[in-house]
């Protein structure tokens, strides 16, 4: 109980002691020894409701320990003053009202009011228990026996017969031969008589209780080995201090040895010195906390204004994305009026065309009911020309619909999608200097693909310090394989020609520099068109060949065969058009298929090596390849027939139709590679390509 009532900054019993916010007391001198000063406007940090104790500047400086010795060396610290029981002091402080008070038990800190210690209640409960303390530690001094008891004894302890000097506890015979043993670790322990008994008997016996001895000043230690002999020197290899007949002895006769006094000096010097850096560190966590300090408020406004950042950036994407959104809407409707008028435009024409149509029936209808033979035939020639003019009006294509309802605009969202998902933060800052290019940004709203077209665009995100020598752009097979280089230069936009039909492509760019090359940019998928749409390539047909209607019709000012290629190239898949006869005179041979881009073309389509094609006549039809006719099929061509060429380059087979009528397929070993569409022709014939069309679906195997 004695240790309760006792304050923790003097060690004596409390005096006059006052209560703490944080249930602790101390004495009010003491308070004021502990009281310091603060800043102004610095409030102390309190402790946490877990228990834990956060050490302000105060608590680190608190944990400073002063220690000057004879040395001359002492440690740093504001304070030199310290309290018997170890804890700092401080000078009075001048300003109560810019002080604080730190509890020196759990370390919790309180600032002081005007009213200075006044403002912390006296616990007079517990100065009346001290008080009561001392009055019956008094009583019971003077009633005690100074004989001195065995310590370990469980019950009725008798009087002590020796004491070791080093546990500092007093035995019995019984128990110092039980507990304590002059054997092993222990033989080397200094046994004395209690203090009672060395000076010759204790004091008379009054009643009750055992009484301790009164506390006497400790002798000089004295060697182990010769108990008449003080330590007087300090052997620093064994690191234990000897006394002179151990020297004597020889057993330190080669370690060295140095006299007891200057080893005591040096240590302390070196304590002092070692206290002089810990203080140096104390001062600098000091300041290290008040920088921490700072740094919360600083990242409590970087985090508000980041956010603000943030919400900004993602703003101005939303608004984008709904501009983007407006243009993409004006798209489809200028389609919807496109398809809205052009149907309208055909339903005016036929309808017109059906009331000619239909007053000339009436009047056909109308001269047949006269009898008289000659009256008829007056008008009869002229009448069978308007009938045939009017049915040449209505040909192939004009009754059927020249859009469909479907809307041919595909909004390919994957890559913004996965652009949008990919979004994050770039972790760290990279610290300006040389270095290799950071990676490009492409540009969505840029890259598109038009048939088996690619075009793609980028930028540069931020300049790096070397300049940018050129790029590198990588497209993938098709398949999802591995990349290949396309394009290296310096351009930012660039179309890659030649693709897959119906193939998703991957690309992906990177920078380079003298530094090196810099990593690559975020993955953009680009989807080719399902079916090819292309027209005649006036680059490479015959200088012969007449080309008109905006390259889709062709026809030749020679009555030689001339070939005319397609602007379209196909090395995979299966790809399907057609071929319409606008014109068929004296019945030639015209050649269609598909050929290499150096096949011959002064000659008709198949003649050589490089080219596989049908030729027809208006009767029958050949596959030709290499000058061989092969596979001849009764059914000819006449103006306004319709020829279909299917390439499967996935069974290596051609398949013809003329007017709906399958014509093989056949098969072709070598019918592998880059091909592009073929027409062969001369002046008696003009034909019409017709492409973007569905590969027809009753196909024969």
């Amino acid at each position: 109980m004695e240790e309760e009532l006792k304050c923790p900054v003097c060690g004596s019993l409390f005096k006059d002691p006052i209560l703490l916010p944080c249930s602790h007391n101390v004495c009010l001198a003491c308070a004021r020894n502990i009281t310091v000063q603060t800043p102004d406007g610095e409030t102390p940090v309190q402790s946490r409701a877990s228990g834990s104790s956060d050490y302000d500047y105060l608590d680190m400086d608190k944990m400073s320990l002063y220690s000057e010795t004879d040395s001359g060396y002492g440690s740093y610290t504001p304070c030199q003053l310290k309290s018997p029981n170890g804890v700092r002091v401080f000078p009075p402080a001048t300003h109560p009202r810019h002080c604080s008070l730190t509890c020196p038990l759990c370390h919790r800190s309180v600032s002081l009011d005007e009213r200075g210690l006044r403002g912390f209640p006296r616990n007079r409960l517990l100065e009346a228990i001290v008080t009561r303390y001392q009055q019956n530690r008094r009583a019971s001094a003077a009633s005690s026996s100074s004989a001195v008891k065995c310590q370990l004894c469980d019950r009725n302890p008798v009087d002590a017969a020796v004491m070791c000097e080093q546990c500092d506890v007093y035995y019995c015979n019984a128990c110092q031969q039980r507990c304590h043993p002059s054997r092993g670790p222990l033989a080397k322990h200094r046994l004395v008589p209690p203090p009672n008994q060395a000076a010759g008997g204790g004091a008379a016996s009054g009643g009750g209780g055992a009484q301790q001895p009164p506390a006497t000043a400790r002798k000089p230690a004295t060697c182990v080995d010769h108990e008449a002999e003080n330590f007087s020197m300090y052997c620093y290899s064994c690191k234990i201090p000897v006394c002179m007949k151990c020297l004597e002895e020889g057993k330190h006769a080669k370690h060295d040895v140095k006299t007891l006094a200057m080893m005591w000096k040096q240590h302390k010097c070196q304590i002092s010195q070692a206290l002089n850096g810990v203080s140096d560190k104390a001062k600098d966590a000091k300041e290290f906390l008040v920088q921490l300090k700072n740094m919360l408020q600083q990242i409590q406004e970087n985090g508000v204004e980041f956010e603000a950042c943030l919400v900004a950036q993602c703003d101005s994407l939303i608004e984008a994305l709904t501009r983007q959104k407006a243009k993409l809407l004006t798209k489809v409707t200028k389609e919807k009026e496109y398809k809205l008028k052009v149907v309208r435009d055909q339903i005016t024409h036929c309808t017109m065309k059906l009331r000619q149509t239909t007053g000339m029936m009436e009047y056909c209808l109308e001269v047949l009911k006269e009898n008289d033979p000659s009256g008829f035939l007056q008008i009869s020639d002229a009448l069978i020309k308007r009938v045939t003019s009017s049915q040449d009006q209505w040909v192939k294509g004009a009754l059927e619909p020249k859009v469909g309802p479907e809307f041919d605009l595909t909004l390919n969202t994957d890559s913004l999608l996965q652009t949008i998902l990919q979004l994050d933060f770039c972790q760290g800052k990279v610290e300006p200097g040389p270095a290799v290019p950071a990676a490009p940004l492409l540009q969505l709203e840029k890259c598109c693909t038009r048939n088996n077209s690619a075009t793609l665009a980028w930028r540069v995100t931020a300049p790096p310090a070397s300049p940018i020598e050129g790029y590198i752009l990588e497209l993938d097979d098709g398949n999802g394989g591995q990349y290949r280089e396309v394009y290296v230069g310096k351009e930012t936009v660039c179309t890659v020609d030649g693709l897959h039909f119906n193939s998703s492509y991957n690309a992906r760019v990177k920078a380079y520099n003298a530094i090196g090359v810099g990593p690559y940019s975020k993955t953009v998928v680009l989807k080719t068109s399902d079916v090819a749409w292309f027209s005649f390539d006036p680059t490479t047909a015959h200088r012969d060949i007449v080309l008109s209607n905006e390259n889709q019709t062709v026809t030749c000012s020679s009555y030689d065969d001339r070939v005319v290629l397609g602007t379209a190239a196909f090395s995979k898949g299966i790809h399907y058009w057609e071929v319409s006869i606008d014109r068929y005179d004296n019945h030639p041979d015209p050649a269609f298929g598909v050929a290499r881009i150096n096949t011959m073309k002064d000659m008709m389509l198949g003649k050589d090596d490089k080219a596989w094609a049908m030729y027809v006549d208006n009767n029958r039809s050949w596959f030709m390849h290499n000058n061989s006719h092969t596979n001849r099929a009764e059914g000819g061509i006449t103006k306004g027939s319709t020829v279909g060429i299917l390439l499967d380059l996935t069974k290596h087979t051609l398949t013809f139709y003329i007017n709906k009528e399958q014509h093989g397929p056949t098969a072709f070993e070598n019918l592998d590679g880059v091909f592009v569409p073929a027409v062969s022709l001369n002046r008696n014939v003009q034909v019409t390509l017709v492409t973007g069309l569905e590969v027809p679906k009753n196909t024969k195997q």
